[in-house]
């Protein structure tokens, strides 16, 4: 079962908008060197929706031959048509990726009907691990836990990025998920506490610029160290917070590009952070101790 940090990785871009794949080797080694626990590609936070489909499949390919065995890959796979997503699923599953992750179909705004019955015949038409994926802050749908548990009878659906930020609910969750099937935290500002209730782990945007505390802070409180966690926790608080400040991934990639990661460019229709916002995000980069 994976468990831990879990990084919800960028897609490092070149000055003229190109995958930057020398950049990307280099963000995938820190990560392995820095103690991340797993690598989440292609998904929310790697401009997925921005990717073509040639491009989707060979971020998931790059990233699982960097890294081979060391360390386990989740390829975001999902797609706003079923068809679409059993492709990129088939394919990604082909390349050894640890499990795949799949967004509710955003725009469409399906019933929970529909939803089920999506996830479904995503799971027998591609018979690896499953990692359903709830954020209805940016698909304009929620699925509810009653369709989460409905879909977490089927085999190789097995676990949930819960990233609605209602701690209330996700512990909920945690309490009514079946054996074997696992909850993971998509919120960083309350991940800690829904590890410490029993989720196994935290998809993580903060990762992607302070990797070995997140680390930290995820080991601890898989291990139910309350204290320690959250000692750990709130020096990535600000971060939590200001990576947040325009949408994911404008300002972690601007943070990473002050790092010397990779460079701040952004595809269409999103744009580099606006200058206003480059000193609240320097000064949360700060209080983790990511800068001096």
């Amino acid at each position: 079962m994976i468990s831990g940090s879990m990084v919800a990785l960028v897609t490092p871009m070149a000055a003229n908008g190109e995958v930057d794949y020398e950049a990307l080797a280099r963000l995938v080694d820190w990560h392995e060197a820095e103690g991340t626990h797993c690598l989440v590609v292609a998904g929310t936070t790697g401009e997925s929706a921005t990717l073509d489909v040639n491009e989707h499949l060979e971020v998931i390919r790059f990233c699982q031959e960097r890294v081979g065995s060391r360390v386990p890959i989740i390829a975001g796979t999902g797609a706003n048509s079923t068809r679409e997503a059993i492709h990129l699923t088939t394919r990604a599953q082909a390349f050894g990726v640890a499990a795949c992750l799949l967004v509710t179909p955003y725009y469409n705004k399906p019933t929970q009907e529909g939803l089920f019955q999506h996830y479904q015949a995503v799971a027998a038409a591609c018979p690896g691990d499953l990692i359903l994926y709830n954020v209805p802050g940016r698909t304009a749908v929620d699925m509810s836990n009653e369709t989460v548990l409905r879909l977490a009878t089927i085999e190789n659906i097995v676990g949930i990025k819960d990233a609605t930020g209602e701690l209330k609910r996700g512990i909920e969750l945690v309490k009514a998920a079946p054996k074997g099937f696992v909850v993971y935290s998509g919120d960083d500002a309350t991940a800690i506490d829904l590890i410490l209730a029993g989720a196994k782990g935290d998809i993580s945007v903060t990762a992607n610029v302070a990797p070995k505390l997140m680390s930290k802070a995820c080991e601890l409180a898989l291990a139910g160290d309350s204290e320690g966690a959250k000692a750990v926790d709130a020096k990535l608080s600000a971060l939590h917070r200001d990576l947040f400040v325009e949408a994911n991934p404008i300002p972690v990639k601007w943070a990473l590009s002050q790092l010397g990661r990779c460079e701040a460019t952004m595809r269409l229709p999103l744009t580099t952070l606006d200058s206003k916002f480059h000193g609240v995000v320097k000064s949360a980069l700060k209080e983790a101790a990511s800068i001096s």
